[in-house]
């Protein structure tokens, strides 16, 4: 589902939601990702973020998209390391998510706005890190 100003909050919640109630065979919870993981994951959209809101034009420069491409790419080992960010990865759809994207200024600041929900609600829904 594509991220919109009215959806974006509603689909990071079902996200968190979902794997903080996921079980394990033995019927144990699962970890959810630790707060400090997901916020390294927000600060590579938050050091761009900074630039494309500065920016006026509403398509992203070169420079930008790569930085976004190379930004998937460090998502994307950071799943294979670790399965608990695979999940939140695969779960919140954020690959998919960065893909809409697409060179939009307004795209990437919602992308944005949807990692710190996702933050947010990790820390409102999986409490302190074990």
């Amino acid at each position: 589902m594509r991220l919109t100003e009215d959806n974006y909050v509603d689909i990071a919640e079902k996200a968190i939601k979902k794997l903080s109630g996921e079980k394990n065979k033995n019927g144990k919870p699962i970890p959810l990702v630790t707060t400090s993981k997901i916020r390294n994951l927000l600060a590579m959209t938050a050091d761009i973020y900074n630039e494309v809101v500065n920016s006026k034009e509403e398509t992203l420069s070169s420079e930008l998209i790569g930085r976004i491409n190379y930004m998937k790419i460090r998502f994307i080992y950071e799943a294979g390391r670790e399965p608990k960010v695979r999940r939140i990865v695969e779960e919140a759809d954020i690959l998919s998510h960065l893909d809409e994207i697409n060179g939009s200024r307004k795209q990437y600041i919602l992308f944005s706005h949807y990692m710190e929900a996702l933050v947010a609600y990790r820390k409102f829904y999986g409490g302190k890190d074990e």
